[in-house]
């Protein structure tokens, strides 16, 4: 059974993102478009479109052209809407990088990528030379000065015109995040501006955001989630963004209460705090209309706790970066505990049996697989992932685990992919292990996720070691965290004799994982 969008379809204009995102911003130039949180600093829409300009016109002068690649290692900070629109102006591509990334894994992005110019901030530019130096980067900007990279200001003194792009609207990769997809290492996902403009209109088209509501940018534009949910969905309809370079309780709600906050994208740790901190009750929060949490499940229990502290509606949404994102959306006034909400229109829906394949009806459990416009074009350089995860039929197969009720209502309930969700971000098991296995003292080793109360999961490490060896679990920690980001990091690690497999060598994570839960039980 396909389940369908209960909202009529709509028309989705085959034009460039950035032409699309801002086709009305010249009816308000001097509305607040951009607000840096913690100075203040504001862009307006007629500063932030005029800078989209300069910029482009600035990049083009320095060799940027259509099909380039440029790699965006920053916070979230008004200037990354110009970054990323002046690229897409020209035709080019943002390779938009996690900033907590080591330099060896802001390398191998890059390195994928085949980004030629790299933007970060001063406090980044030691990690962004070392990587740059393993690459093909041709210059580095700079949010700011900082000696030795070239400041982001100098290109906006450019008046030059910008040479025109050469962008197929259904072909041409403006954004490439890099996602795990259902397993393995990241790669990357091309989502081309007809991907981008569908999920802004499918978006747009059931939220009831207006250019008088106030968004908190609080979760990162490198991730799809905020890059469009918040900055692009949010910019389209000429609402106001104030971002925030990391998420810091205080000044969370410190900017949620002076700049009155209307709308909230968030993710369940955030939406916790919010829940059960008592630093809450000294801040006026009672501008907050919405909050919608993504990126991981939100339990009804915490859902309704936030709702009734806060006195709003606290809803879901789901997707996947390869989605570009959303696929369902909660309408505000129609809200199910527990539900992520129905199909956005254009968009197809069906549980599928795992064994056998067959489409399941309302009630029953299999994976999630979805079809529409906002389909990734495929992953880089990986046919085989890409033939892994959409079909011939254009279903992409989500390894999500969930049940829509008779309404379309889609709950997401388990993956049946190998991925770790820590605090909403992504986590490979297979990036972890391929790490500790270069580990002199470590003969093998799985990793799985851990249920935890406030990050979501945790990655747990089951380490099989060498004969003789007695390295430590805080030692084994302390390994990873000095390789890999913090998100990435092992949490916990337990010492067996042998991992479990399957005849073909593969490790059969679903034992480890039941022997966690049975512990927990």
């Amino acid at each position: 059974m396909i389940f369908n969008s209960p909202f009529p379809p709509i028309t989705i204009p085959e034009m460039p993102l950035t032409q699309f995102v801002f086709e009305h911003a010249a009816n308000y130039p001097a509305r607040a478009a951009l607000i840096d949180g913690p100075s203040g600093r504001t862009l307006t829409y007629g500063q932030l479109t005029d800078g989209i300009r300069r910029a482009a016109a600035g990049l083009a002068q320095r060799g940027f052209k259509s099909g380039d690649t440029l790699a965006i290692f920053s916070p979230n900070l008004p200037e990354y809407a110009i970054a990323f629109h002046a690229v897409a102006s020209l035709g080019g591509t943002n390779t938009t990088v996690n900033p907590l990334y080591t330099a060896d894994e802001l390398a191998n992005q890059l390195t994928d990528s085949r980004a030629t110019f790299l933007i970060t901030v001063p406090p980044f530019l030691d990690r962004a030379r070392a990587a740059a130096e393993r690459t093909g980067i041709k210059e580095i900007f700079v949010f700011g000065e900082a000696e030795g990279a070239t400041s982001f200001s100098t290109l906006l003194n450019s008046e030059a015109k910008i040479p025109a792009a050469q962008i197929n609207a259904r072909q041409t990769v403006v954004a490439l995040p890099y996602s795990s997809g259902t397993t393995g290492l990241p790669k990357g996902v091309m989502l081309t501006h007809y991907n981008l403009v569908a999920n802004v209109c499918q978006a747009g088209s059931v939220e009831q955001l207006s250019e008088k509501d106030t968004l908190i940018g609080v979760l990162p534009f490198y991730h799809i989630y905020g890059m469009m949910l918040i900055m692009n969905v949010s910019l389209r309809q000429g609402a106001t963004v104030v971002t925030m370079p990391r998420f810091d309780p205080e000044q969370f709600l410190q900017i949620i209460q002076n700049h009155k906050v209307t709308r909230m994208h968030l993710v369940p740790p955030i939406v916790l705090f919010l829940a059960k901190h008592p630093l809450v009750d000294k801040y006026n929060l009672s501008s907050v209309k919405v909050i919608m949490s993504g990126a991981a499940p939100l339990s009804p229990e915490l859902s309704s706790e936030a709702a009734t502290r806060l006195k709003c509606v606290v809803k879901q949404a789901y997707g996947l970066t390869e989605t570009s994102p959303a696929t369902h959306i909660t309408p505000d006034s129609l809200v199910k505990a527990g539900a992520v909400g129905p199909c956005l229109p254009n968009t197809e829906c069906q549980i599928v049996d795992t064994e056998t394949a067959q489409a399941l009806g309302p009630g029953a459990r299999g994976e999630v697989w979805l079809r529409g416009p906002q389909v990734m074009l495929g992953y880089l350089n990986n046919p085989p992932a890409t033939k892994a995860m959409i079909d011939s039929n254009g279903w992409l197969h989500s390894g999500d685990i969930g049940f829509c009720d008779e309404a379309g209502y889609l709950s997401v309930v388990d993956r049946l992919k190998e991925l770790i969700k820590y605090k909403g971000f992504q986590v490979a098991p297979a990036e972890l292990e391929a790490l500790l296995l270069t580990h002199a003292d470590i003969a093998d080793v799985a990793v799985i996720p851990k249920p935890d109360a406030e990050a979501g999961e945790i990655p747990k490490a089951y380490v099989v070691l060498k004969p003789g060896a007695t390295i430590s679990e805080a030692a084994i920690i302390d390994f990873v965290a000095s390789h890999l980001s913090p998100q990435k990091r092992v949490r916990e690690v337990e010492f067996i004799d042998t991992i479990p497999k399957s005849s073909a060598g593969k490790i059969l994570r679903r034992i480890l994982v039941e022997k966690e839960r049975a512990k927990a039980s």
